[in-house]
């Protein structure tokens, strides 16, 4: 993603923030569309994240006033965005198996290593973001991210039941010796990053149509 791109993400997000209307659908859409627009690799989606968090922490630092229930509102649209890039992983990868012979679940494991890893990888990005900005929103991400650790994110349960899922099927492949090259593994992992992707932006374009007349529509 370039400089520019994060730019755009986090002003767009600053703005929504220091407005302080429906916070939640907002970050939730903007992140969505912003994901949507790459392949969904884990390096990407943190770069989104990390872009997202910063215009959070900009616009809050615009606003007077308490701040605490943006703060939940931010994180769970965030969560929320991540929770549905999941799912999208997920149907991508049925559709990857279901498509023949070519590629098995077991080629499935790196990509299911690194999703398996995206909870803790979206919060420790939060809280980095939040520590560098300081002062009350520091204090009321921390207070936000404590709890999200203690009773795990939406997104962090959907993708334990993907990766649970995908690891029981090639648990079975293993033990029927069906193995795939090194090469094979990694066309797989590209495959699934750029297929997710379509369905994700399908996701975020069906969410927007649902949005009510008068609501706010992605440009």
């Amino acid at each position: 993603m370039s400089d520019m791109e994060n730019a755009s993400i986090k002003e767009e997000v600053a703005v929504a923030a220091e407005q302080g209307k429906d916070l939640h659908t907002l970050v939730r859409d903007i992140t969505l569309r912003a994901l949507s627009r790459r392949s969904l690799s884990a390096s990407e989606i943190m770069e989104v994240v990390r872009a997202v968090t910063e215009g959070v922490t900009l616009g809050l630092g615009r606003r007077a006033g308490e701040i605490k229930d943006a703060v939940r509102d931010a994180l769970g649209g965030l969560d929320e965005a991540l929770k549905k890039t999941a799912e999208a992983t997920t149907l991508a990868a049925q559709q990857l198996i279901s498509q023949g012979k070519e590629f098995g679940a077991q080629d499935l494991k790196p990509a299911m290593d690194e999703l398996k890893q995206m909870e803790e990888m979206f919060l420790s990005t939060v809280s980095k973001v939040t520590e560098a900005a300081g002062g009350r929103i520091k204090e009321e991400f921390s207070a936000q991210l404590s709890h999200a650790r203690r009773s795990g994110t939406d997104s962090g349960r959907m993708i334990a039941g993907t990766v649970e899922e995908f690891s029981n099927r090639a648990g079975a492949a293993l033990k029927t010796g069906a193995v795939q090259t090194a090469g094979a593994t990694l066309e797989v992992k590209q495959r699934l990053t750029l297929l997710a992707s379509g369905i994700l932006a399908g996701m975020a374009d069906a969410l927007q149509e649902k949005a009510k007349p008068g609501e706010r529509k992605a440009p």
